[in-house]
């Protein structure tokens, strides 16, 4: 796979809409991610990444990440951020800058000179805003991530299964608060931390860890995702613009399946922990779909039976405009499409990322063993 540049608006929303469909309901809104990108090359950075085998080996590489919950701001949330005097008057910085800062909090206090940014997930601002921090740095950006789709935990990614230390992690929010995170019990710890830093700050930080030779992540990431974003988010709009079905050109270029049409009917959600939870119920003609989400979804049930789970991939398009739709925008009386795609393999053999780590007494069918794929 080749070394690829995002020149034009178009590229970049092709890229961000492929990285949002794969994001299965969270790694941030698509705009935010869109945003990052524009600015960078609209300021004359290059954007863009590179294929793995084209790092040389003794390269340091980290990975930027936004740690917390992407649910949106109540009235009651606005008022209690202006008591701590965080306001929108106050916000230093967008999500970019943020993952910026905190690389540079890295290198500072690990001495390391960070040359190559690997994106922690797929999803439509994480991703993006991660490239764009590298982008204004200077650094170059792998074609490649750590999970293959869009995860709630730092913990469920191939970088944590091939036993690397997270550690340590830097952290900026959108106030300007730092902090450094050492030392801690486990990863699952470090994890938790992370989250509260972020509740501390009402939202999104920016934070920087999973530092690593090029030559270890090599062995660790998984290689071509965002090659394979871009052409997602491509496929779409082509299919739409052509008048083709783009649900149906999304599950056969992937493997996937459709799992049902229809319109959102209800949605109950929640921001708790630094997490965004809830479910959205789907009324489709002949039955109905229940999705369950911590930031993204991970639990499908058809007519109240369990069908579709983590690690394999649930994701929601929107039939209107064949947008793939982050769950803080999910809304009643949407239509759209529900669409399963079964996980990487780095990601198959996951007790982390399953029903049963979620709490719910649900095993794992693998997507190509449930009723969805008998002939």
């Amino acid at each position: 796979m080749p070394t690829k540049k995002l020149t034009n608006r178009k590229e970049v929303e092709d890229f961000v809409r492929g990285c949002t469909f794969f994001g299965t309901g969270g790694g941030g809104l698509p705009s935010n991610g869109i945003e990052s990108l524009m600015n960078a090359l609209n300021d004359g950075h290059e954007i863009g990444w590179v294929d793995v085998s084209e790092i040389p080996d003794d390269k340091m590489t980290v990975c930027p990440f936004l740690m917390g919950s992407i649910a949106p701001r109540t009235e009651e949330t606005l008022k209690e951020m202006a008591g701590y005097e965080m306001t929108e008057e106050t916000s230093l910085n967008p999500e970019r800058e943020r993952m910026c800062k905190a690389i540079d909090e890295l290198e500072e206090y690990t001495g390391n000179k960070y040359d190559v940014i690997v994106p922690i997930e797929l999803a439509g601002a994480n991703t993006s805003a991660a490239m764009a921090a590298g982008a204004m740095r200077g650094m170059i950006t792998v074609d490649g991530d750590y999970t293959g789709r869009a995860i709630p935990e730092i913990i469920q990614i191939t970088f944590n299964y091939d036993g690397h230390s997270i550690l340590p992690v830097a952290s900026v929010d959108e106030w300007g608060n730092t902090c450094i995170i050492k030392d801690t019990v486990n990863a699952r710890t470090t994890e938790h931390i992370g989250k509260l830093i972020s509740v501390a700050g009402f939202g999104l930080a920016g934070q920087a860890g999973m530092s690593l030779e090029a030559k270890s992540m090599k062995e660790t990431v998984i290689a071509g995702t965002l090659t394979e974003c871009y052409e997602a988010g491509k496929l779409l709009r082509e299919a739409k613009e052509n008048g083709q079905d783009p649900v149906k050109a999304i599950v056969e270029r992937f493997d996937g399946v459709e799992v049902g049409r229809g319109k959102i009917s209800a949605k109950d959600d929640s921001d708790k922990g630094g997490y965004y939870w809830g479910t959205f119920t789907v009324d489709c003609e002949d039955f109905d779909l229940k999705i369950w989400f911590k930031n993204e979804n991970h639990v499908l049930w058809k007519n109240d039976e369990p069908l579709v789970t983590s690690p394999d991939l649930i994701c929601t398009i929107d039939l209107d405009t064949a947008e793939p739709i982050p769950n803080p925008w999910i809304a009643e009386g949407q239509n759209v499409a529900i669409v399963a795609l079964p996980c990487k393999p780095e990601q198959a053999d996951t007790k982390l990322l399953t029903p049963r780590y979620f709490g719910f007494d649900i095993d794992h069918i693998p997507l190509k063993e449930t009723v969805l794929f008998e002939k």
